[in-house]
């Protein structure tokens, strides 16, 4: 009985946690526009697109991507995501040049903070309005 109970709790349980998650590829939000608009002025490798696909969750926006055609393009990976609340942005990207080359640009008080971890030359840079404010190499 004790079995039986505990499992019909834990069914009950994740029901009513489940959500409808959906896909919508449409036009950036004037708010996340501004936002790549700002990241791309300071950090032209971050690139400047239109086209985002927003996933929903219950009617909000939970995350945000970007789809890059990559064919014509020097990168064989280009990963971008914006964070719901429109003020930090992922990024991700492989080259030949570069190699994997992955962080974050956030806003902070108006100003784009870069936080960069690049595998190929070991190296962490944060960057401040475009200029680099701390490189650290590792061996």
């Amino acid at each position: 009985m004790k079995r039986l109970t505990l499992l019909l709790a834990l069914i009950f349980t994740t029901i009513s946690f489940a959500q409808s998650i959906t896909t919508k590829i449409e036009d950036a939000s004037p708010e996340q526009y501004a936002l790549l608009e700002k990241v791309n002025k300071y950090y032209p490798d971050i690139t400047l697109n239109k086209s985002v696909t927003n996933f929903y969750a219950d009617g909000k926006i939970i995350d945000t991507q970007q789809e890059f055609n990559l064919t014509t393009s020097k990168f064989s990976s280009y990963k971008l995501g914006i964070e719901p609340d429109n003020r930090k942005l992922l990024f991700e990207y492989v080259s030949e040049e570069s190699g994997k080359v992955y962080g974050d640009v956030q806003i902070f008080k108006g100003n784009a903070l870069r936080t960069t971890f690049s595998e190929k030359t070991n190296q962490i840079e944060v960057a401040l309005n475009g200029k680099a404010v701390y490189v650290k190499k590792f061996k």
